[in-house]
Parts: C-alpha cells; structure tokens; sequence
C-alpha cells in the first residue's frame, strides 16, 4: 500500500468522529432559509476495517444534474464495500438548494464549480464551496465529480482531467468512459482547487440536466467502482467485456453562424470530418438557410439539443484524436457499451 494514501484510524467529518468499520450518514450545515427551512449537506462515510485511501464521490453541483445522485445510489448498492480497504465519502447533492428547486445555480445565481475555495462568511455559494472543501476535499486523496450536460445539452459520457499528470492519467483511463478528454483547469472550480493541494480528481460527464440517461448512469457507476478497484479500496471485479477508451488531445464548440432555428444532421457520437454538414440554420420565413460545418475530423460528444438558437450559440462539441481510426473505432464501439456485471 502506498502510506501516502493512507486514511487515519479515526476520521473525523463536521464534528463526528467515524472509526474504522462504522458507517455513519452525516449532515453539514449549510445555512437557514428565509422562511427558517434548515439546509444541511448529507454525507454517507463508509470505512473499511482496513486502512486505504480516502476517495470522495459528489454529485449535483449543478443542482439540475440529476444522474450523480443516481449514479451514487447504485454505487452504494454494490456488495463490494463489504470488503472495502479504506473510506468512502458520497455527497449525492452538494447543490442542495438548487437541486430542490431544479435549477442549475443557488439562490445567488452564482455557479458553485466557480466558487472555490469559498468563504465562510461569503455569498452563499462561497460558504458551500467553504464547507465542501474543508470538511470533503482536504479530507480525500482522491475524488470523482459527477455531472451531466447543462440545460439543454447531452453529453457523451466522458472524463475530463488534467492529463499532463501522469497518476491523473492513469486514473482517468482506468474508469473505462468511451473518451478521456484533457480538459484545463478553471479558476474557482473544484478541480482547480483540488490541484492546488495535489489530491487526484477527475469529472465526469454524461446525459443532460433534469434526465436519467441509463448508458451515461451504467457508465458512471462501473468507472467509479473500477477506480475504486485500481487505487485498492475494494477487490478485483468480476470479469466483463473489455471497454476501450480513447484520448482525445483537443475538443471544440462550434457555434451558430446567425440565430434562428437549427435543423440538426448529425447526432451525439457521429463521426465527422473537415468541413462535414452538421446542421443548417433557418430563419421563420425561410428566406435565408446558411449552413452549420465542421472546422476538423473527430467526433460528436456533445450537442445542444433545443432548435431555436441564438447566433454565437454553441451546438456540437467536438473531440479531436490523433488519427483517423481511433475516431473510426470509437464511433462503432460507444453505443455498445457494456453494463459491469456485479454479483
């Protein structure tokens, strides 16, 4: 075992000390609501009898992505932990407010992925931040972010890591998603938090907001015990069909040329090369039909999914790889992704 990621023999979350062997489901206080409602942060901690590495889970940041509670509930179903080596932290629903209200944000408009660290005596968003990064954060070694697409967008399931850290890498790898995309740091985001006091996160997206996508939840759920198996919190999986997962070096948004209403030709997954017809854009009258293109070869892993759309909007995200048949195998494998069978 490597003693850098070692849990201690007593752990300590919010005020509540939680031993080796115990499993306990704690709340974080968050704040009051006006109307005096007290908003707390449930945490579920399960400790193996065997020192391990601490991993933290979380899902609803974005309190309309809805499929990291999910793909959470299905992890902690597995039978896996009955021989768990260290300590699992699951936070379902950090964005608790929005997640009640099915809105992206907090009360404060303000995105929680931008807030951190946080304050304790900040917006409201800053005092989350404040407490998920004290209490979870530089409580883990490691970490795994659930998300899906925003309003109106699905995304193909991927990760998204710092890969120019090669344990990163590893890891990112090691979940199984059809892509890896090596996706910058952004100010105030979690990941970029997490960097800074070298703990290992990865996030993962896939399906869009206020839906359960089953391929994006079997996914997720085999990736994060697959990690767990890989830094040997649980052990070896049974056998199941081998996944391959592709590195994408790049991806960009192409945006509407004009606003009106996209009539989409492509789809999530499609292949796609140089200049390839990706859609076109109408206005209500038909007088004008300018066409949507790609500007490179690669895939499809992202797509806005309402027609009527602004000029600058972004409408298909695109991974680009390295070669042509990695692009060519990945189309043809994706859609058939296999379900980690658990017994």
């Amino acid at each position: 075992m490597n003693l850098r990621y070692t849990d201690p023999d007593v752990l300590v979350i919010g005020d509540t000390p939680v031993a080796r062997g115990e499993e306990k489901t704690l709340r974080l206080h968050i704040s009051k609501h006006f109307d005096d409602t007290e908003f707390s942060m449930a945490v579920r901690v399960i400790r193996g009898p065997l020192p391990g590495p601490v991993l933290f889970v979380s899902g609803a940041v974005h309190g309309d992505e809805i499929i990291g509670p999910e793909i959470i509930r299905r992890v902690l179903a597995a039978k896996q932990f009955r021989l768990l080596s260290g300590t699992l932290l699951a936070i379902p629903i950090v964005n608790i407010f929005g997640y009640n209200a099915g809105l992206r944000y907090l009360p404060d408009r303000r995105d929680l992925n931008r807030s951190f660290p946080g304050s304790k005596s900040g917006s409201l968003a800053a005092q989350v931040a404040h407490t998920f990064l004290q209490e979870i954060i530089k409580k883990s070694h490691f970490g795994i972010d659930l998300h899906s697409g925003s309003q109106h967008r699905y995304n193909l399931p991927q990760i998204r890591a710092r890969l120019d850290d090669p344990e990163t890498e590893e890891l990112a790898m090691a979940f199984g998603a059809p892509v890896v995309l090596n996706a910058r740091l952004r100010d105030g985001s979690i990941r970029a938090e997490a960097d800074t006091l070298d703990i290992k996160i990865m996030l993962f997206e896939g399906g869009e907001a206020l839906r359960f996508d089953e391929q994006a939840i079997r996914i997720g759920k085999s990736g994060v015990l697959r990690i767990m198996e890989h830094i040997g919190m649980i052990p070896r999986l049974p056998p199941s069909l081998p996944v391959n997962t592709y590195r994408a070096k790049s991806s960009y948004w192409v945006r509407a040329p004009q606003s009106g209403a996209l009539r989409a030709m492509r789809s999530i997954g499609a292949r796609v090369s140089v200049n390839s017809r990706l859609g076109v854009v109408t206005d209500v009258f038909g007088d004008f039909c300018q066409q949507v293109t790609s500007r490179t070869e690669g895939l499809i892993i992202g797509e806005n999914r309402i027609p009527l759309i602004n000029r600058g909007d972004a409408l298909f995200h695109i991974a680009t790889f390295e070669d042509s048949d990695t692009i060519r195998t990945l189309y043809q494998e994706f859609t058939d992704y296999p379900e980690l069978v658990l017994e």
